[in-house]
């Protein structure tokens, strides 16, 4: 009967299982319950944390903050990632379609970009290496059966739109190369015509403008100021002169500090479209009711020009309160434009100036007016670029330690001789280079008169020594005759027929040897000193081509000048230039430069600046410390002259103005002076 009692096990095996719930239960099942308790355990940590809503929430905002500033520091500055970022599903988000749009023209109009047209009537466009954009002139081929109504339908949809960009794509580089007929661009009409450098300058600094990472000081309060904040800068052109570029560099600026520009182009009919394009600025594709609703979306809108005046105008008649958020940087110092922007002038927030002498005339002519400005004006002086500085060996955001200062001068001394060499010039040539828009209040003609003057002044020693060269001759022939004479009366009883020679007087080496004599023979002593002028910018949409033609028939009565005039394109890239250069003038007539943006940078490179004793300049260059200075007009023709033939015979005297001009930008014209400056527009214009 023992053998077959069966064990509890099987015993149980035989009787119901009690309730899941019953003590029996638990007490048999008690194996199990430190993993409920273990589970118990967590379930309770996990209640105790989402009663803790505190801890919750601030957990959640951190969360939120932090991906808010991966986000928008990746917008900021990944931008070869930047479009695949975006992408979601393998569309584009319609908030960054512009963009795109704004690539597709860079890669067309960029001279590194491959365009391909094949026989389908398709043009490829390579916008960068991770993203291919094809946009047809025709719709694309009919889809496949399997595909449905709806894909059918967005097929059609993106067909129309890429035919629609692609006649925007045409549009804008039609206004890229479109140039006025009237406008001489020719080597023909110009006689020597060079550049751009921007290949040499790639080769021999190692270096270009598409390598660079962003110039933001992290440290700095204008990057503090800016970071998160939205701005609309105001172009009144495109052309390449001070003010837009100003503008293009402030953007940059801005773009690399964590910020997000738009740009609002009033007239597009110039070069600096592409330049835009590459630096990743926003191109507003309107001037109207777009504009007006991305401008009221700002933190603040910052307008580059006093022709901005009727922009300004149309967006406080649409937005009444829209004055409060603008910020007017005037560049120009002349009566028509206070005429031009006086409606508005006590409208806006906050007027810049660049100067002290034009903060002063426009005051004056606000008295004179009886116009009340809302906020006392800031002077904000313009600076010399990362890029440049970089180049000319002066310490900037771009240097690394494979790219240091003294490395960079070493090429740039590489580059002047390059770029020299282009030019078929000398190491005793003097290079007076000029660069800016052509026009009667740039000065040109009345320099090009100067430029002859001071070659004529030049050339008269070299002619007295031709004409006592002439005279010397004379007069060895007379002695010759006279002691061939003396020699035939005195041999008469010997041979006649022995020829006399004097080594002395047939051989003018010999005499040449004695001393002072020498220079009367000899016209070579030294490699002749030769003066040379270098004018831009050709091509400008700002140039005036009657100002032009009547320069081209001036250099047309003057042979001497004309073949030592040479000319060179409008650009961007003036690192080149300013490094082949020996002294830059500043010709401006009128009440003068405004401020006078290139000559800082030719400065920085060391120039010595022969400027107009008005406006900007004189507030810039110092007389006899960094440059000459010189009356405005006819009158100052002489005084020019003068400081032109002064320089080119006295090197020494060039190198030690340029280093003190150079001395005087390192410490009042760099990046970080105009950005310090500029926080305090920023603080008047966003506080409450």
């Amino acid at each position: 009967m023992e053998d077959l009692r069966l064990s509890p096990l099987r015993q149980g095996s035989f009787k119901s299982s009690p309730p899941r719930g019953s003590p029996t239960f638990r007490r048999v099942h008690s194996g199990r319950t430190p993993r409920r308790d273990v589970v118990k355990g967590s379930g309770g940590a996990l209640q105790w944390f989402r009663s803790n809503r505190l801890l919750y929430w601030l957990l959640l905002i951190t969360l939120w903050t932090y991906l808010g500033f991966y986000v928008q520091s990746r917008w900021a500055h990944d931008d070869d990632n930047k479009v695949e970022f975006l992408r979601f599903g393998g569309k584009l988000r319609e908030d960054v379609l512009h963009v795109e749009q704004n690539k597709r023209v860079d890669s067309v109009a960029d001279k590194s970009s491959h365009t391909v047209v094949d026989g389908t009537n398709v043009v490829h466009v390579d916008v960068n290496k991770r993203m291919h954009v094809t946009l047809a002139k025709k719709e694309d081929v009919t889809p496949r059966r399997s595909l449905s109504v709806r894909r059918r339908r967005r097929r059609r949809k993106s067909g129309s739109s890429s035919r629609s960009k692609t006649q925007k794509v045409r549009k804008v580089v039609e206004d890229l190369d479109e140039q006025d007929p009237e406008l001489p661009k020719t080597n023909v009409t110009y006689g020597k015509l060079f550049g751009p450098f921007g290949s040499i300058e790639d080769r021999v600094l190692e270096w270009s403008p598409q390598k660079r990472s962003g110039t933001c000081d992290r440290k700095s309060d204008f990057k503090r100021l800016v970071w998160s904040r939205r701005f609309v800068l105001l172009f009144h052109e495109l052309s390449m002169t001070g003010a837009p570029i100003s503008m293009m560099e402030l953007a940059s600026e801005l773009l690399s500090c964590g910020a997000t520009v738009y740009a609002v182009v009033l007239s597009r009919r110039s070069g600096l479209l592409q330049e835009l394009i590459r630096r990743r600025i926003k191109v507003v594709e309107d001037k109207g009711e777009l504009s007006f609703k991305t401008a009221m979306k700002a933190d603040l809108v910052i307008a580059g020009s006093a022709v901005c005046a009727t922009w300004i105008d149309q967006y406080m008649d649409h937005f009444p309160a829209g004055g409060s958020q603008i910020a007017w940087w005037v560049m120009e110092n002349r009566r028509e434009y206070f005429d031009r922007a006086k409606p508005v002038l006590d409208r806006v927030k906050l007027l810049i100036f660049l100067s002290e002498v034009q903060s002063k005339q426009w005051l004056t002519w606000c008295e004179e007016e009886q116009i009340k400005l809302r906020s006392q004006p800031v002077i904000v002086p313009l600076s010399v670029n990362d890029e440049l500085a970089f180049v000319a060996g002066i310490s900037s955001s771009l240097n690394t330690p494979t790219l240091t200062t003294e490395m960079m001068k070493a090429k740039r001394q590489t580059l002047r001789e390059s770029v020299r060499k282009e030019f078929g010039l000398t190491d005793k040539d003097m290079l007076v280079m000029s660069l800016s828009s052509i026009n009667p209040t740039k000065g040109q003609l009345l320099l090009l008169e100067s430029a002859a003057l001071a070659l004529e002044r030049a050339n008269e020693p070299e002619q007295v020594a031709k004409s006592n060269h002439s005279k010397t001759k004379n007069l060895n022939g007379i002695k010759k005759e006279k002691i061939s004479l003396s020699v035939r009366h005195r041999l008469r009883g010997s041979s006649r027929k022995m020829k006399i020679k004097s080594p002395t007087l047939d051989n003018p080496s010999v005499l040449s040897a004695t001393g002072k004599r020498k220079l009367l023979f000899s016209t070579n002593i030294t490699q002749k000193q030769d003066l040379k002028l270098l004018l831009g910018s050709v091509g400008s949409k700002s140039n005036k081509v009657a100002y032009v033609k009547e320069m081209l028939n001036f250099l047309s009565k003057n042979g001497n000048l004309s073949n030592s005039v040479v000319w060179t394109l409008a650009t961007t890239r003036v690192a080149s230039l300013y490094s082949a250069a020996d002294v830059y003038v500043t010709n401006s007539q009128g009440i003068g430069e405004t401020f006078g943006r290139v000559t800082i940078e030719a400065m920085a490179y060391g120039l010595p600046v022969l400027g107009t004793d008005a406006g900007g300049t004189k507030e810039i260059v110092e007389h006899n410390v960094t440059g000459l200075l010189h009356p405005v007009g006819r009158p100052g023709n002489k005084v020019l002259a003068q400081n032109l033939l002064y320089l080119l015979r006295n090197p020494s005297t060039r190198l030690q103005l340029g280093s003190e001009g150079r001395k005087k930008v390192e410490k009042m014209y760099m990046k970080q002076h105009m950005y310090k400056r500029f926080v305090d527009v920023l603080v008047k214009c966003m506080r409450p």
